[in-house]
């Protein structure tokens, strides 16, 4: 299991990636790509636009606490993990791999599942389209490539192994 130290979280306050004011303003660079989300309102907002996520990773809860309705993938497999607040379990990462390999899959997390963006896109496809909330502005979305998956192993350079 990796934990984000504190002193460290302030790194992931800004988008990686694209912001966007909502999910049918970023319709161009969705459409003909591999999408993958990761949050409850963001995976509703892309079903209910017509984009079918591959991977979803939810955990029932916005903004941490506020309650959501279930989300239902259709077609999708679901995973179940557990994954506490400012970590990363292996048990998550593994079952990102295991979703990416056979997708579509919805991996519901006990716990939080916003740092989970980390491990999606250093596993992700070239080209697929990683969506997420940025609350209070918008939806983000990073186009996997070399360059976003450097940021995102320096930013899992962050956390301590326990």
């Amino acid at each position: 299991m990796r934990r984000l130290p504190a002193e460290h979280r302030a790194a992931f306050q800004a988008p990686y990636g694209r912001l966007y004011p909502s999910i049918d303003a970023a319709r161009y660079v969705l459409e003909g790509r591999t999408v993958l989300s990761v949050g409850d309102v963001v995976t509703a907002g892309l079903l209910a636009g017509g984009f079918l996520p591959a991977v979803a990773v939810v955990d029932g809860f916005t903004e941490r606490n506020v309650p959501v309705p279930p989300v239902e993938v259709p077609g999708a497999r679901i995973l179940c993990v557990t994954n506490p607040a400012a970590t990363l379990t292996d048990e998550l990462e593994a079952a990102i791999c295991d979703a990416l390999a056979h997708p579509p899959a919805l991996i519901v997390v006990d716990g939080e599942e916003d740092l989970a963006v980390v491990p999606l896109a250093l596993a992700a496809p070239d080209g697929a389209a990683l969506v997420y909330g940025q609350p209070g502005a918008g939806v983000v979305i990073s186009t996997i490539d070399p360059e976003r998956r450097e940021l995102a192993r320096a930013l899992l350079d962050l956390f301590v192994e326990e």
